[in-house]
């Protein structure tokens, strides 16, 4: 089963929720506001997609962040994580971990090949 990170009440978010149910593809959500997220989920992410796409440097988040504090995010893994986990907005939304792979951000025709 597919399982959704993100934040409820996010637009890209509510695309991808409708995309799911239209396909009929269940799907499990975690809501890192509700749930938070832990280290070593990043980590695997972190590994596995990279930074630059797990990291939103485009919303309001990153920019309300400090000179220093966004330097801190960006200078080690270590750093990034704990950005990460303390503003779970800087998170990219969607991130949809399937069996072997990871779809970040709303991306419909990758969402509609999981239907294939």
């Amino acid at each position: 089963m597919l399982k959704v990170y993100g934040i409820k009440n996010c637009s890209s978010m509510k695309k991808a929720f409708d995309l799911l149910t239209e396909l009929g593809i269940a799907y499990e959500f975690h809501d890192y506001k509700k749930q938070g997220i832990d280290a070593d989920t990043l980590k695997i992410w972190l590994d596995k997609i990279g930074a630059d796409l797990v990291l939103n440097k485009k919303g309001t988040t990153w920019r309300k962040l400090t000179e220093s504090e966004q330097q801190a995010a960006l200078a080690s893994e270590t750093g990034l994580i704990e950005a990460l986990m303390s503003h779970h907005s800087l998170i990219k939304r969607p991130v949809i971990a399937t069996e072997s792979t990871f779809i970040v951000g709303y991306k419909e025709d990758e969402i509609r090949a999981l239907n294939a």
